[in-house]
């Protein structure tokens, strides 16, 4: 079997008055995810900021002061993922937490592998807002997790944080690490935002020739300036070519909706594609790079300086 069952969350925050509260709601979407057969489990970037609501009200608007006082929820976070992962027997991307790291915050997305084993990829590139007014770091280094399925075969995924799904180079790291499946945990305020992330993603699944996976926040969370509004639909997609939708689109929710999205990935479909599909942008990813050489700017006028 190359089928992997895989679980898109749309998730929508709410404001939840205690650690109890949070427990149970995650204990419950993991739960439900499971139950319907999935492996791989993937929530959005900054999910974990509904941690926001337990801390003392003077901090929910405060975006430097909100930072340390997170590491205090962070042992009790990893725990109860970790456990998750291994009572269902999944594997569960969390949603991104603002870890310090070195003197600064990265902005991390831990994953959790069947035996409750955890790992991370941290976000590479910070938008404007992480970078000038909430003072999140860049993270190092691009990583590939290998995840063995139910059939005994081996998934490869990388995950591109919302803002690094807009350029190549993260992406084609990780496909040439052997990804065969993005995932795309984002947090945008706008539609604007949103579609920025969605055609980065569509991009990239095309460059790498590979399923990605989008999965927004969802909020409308006046109570903390850090949350305020999020806005999207998770979604996955795929090569337009050989047996994939002719649109790119194999699954989308519907529009600021809450809830999974749950599909079975064939990887078979993705390996036919780059072997013998109608084009082969990741064999001619090689060509493409040789042949693009420094722009000659060619003046089109006789007024027209070069």
């Amino acid at each position: 079997m190359t089928v992997v069952r895989v679980a898109a969350a749309a998730y929508g925050v709410d404001f939840l008055p205690d650690w109890a509260a949070y427990e149970a709601k995650i204990g419950s979407w993991v739960a439900e995810a499971a139950n319907a057969g999935a492996e791989l489990l993937v929530f959005p970037e900054y999910a974990a900021l509904e941690l926001v609501a337990l801390l003392p009200p003077e901090l929910h608007h405060d975006v430097l002061g909100m930072r340390p006082a997170l590491q205090g929820l962070l042992p009790d976070f990893l725990n109860l993922h970790a456990r998750l992962a291994r009572q269902h027997g999944v594997c569960i991307v969390a949603g991104s937490f603002p870890v310090a790291e070195g003197n600064g915050y990265v902005n991390r997305a831990y994953t959790f592998t069947l035996d409750g084993t955890l790992t991370w990829q941290d976000k590479l590139l910070m938008t404007r807002f992480e970078a000038e007014e909430w003072q999140i770091s860049p993270g190092e280094g691009v990583r590939v997790f290998a995840l063995e399925l139910r059939g005994g075969n081996t998934l490869r995924f990388g995950i591109a944080t919302c803002y690094d799904s807009e350029f190549p180079a993260p992406a084609r790291q990780m496909a040439e690490g052997g990804a065969e499946l993005l995932l795309v945990p984002s947090f945008t305020g706008s539609r604007a935002g949103f579609t920025r992330v969605r055609v980065g993603s569509m991009a990239r699944a095309l460059e790498g020739q590979c399923y990605a996976v989008h999965t927004p926040l969802i909020a409308d969370a006046p109570w903390s300036y850090a949350l305020e509004d999020a806005v999207g639909r998770a979604a996955i997609y795929a090569p337009p070519d050989g047996g994939l939708p002719e649109d790119g689109i194999v699954a989308e929710g519907g529009w600021n909706e809450s809830g999974w999205l749950i599909r079975d990935l064939d990887l078979a479909l993705i390996r036919n594609v780059r072997a013998d599909g109608h084009v082969l942008n990741w064999r001619d990813r090689v060509a493409a790079g040789e042949r693009s050489t420094p722009a000659e700017v060619v003046g089109l006028g006789a007024g027209v300086g070069v």
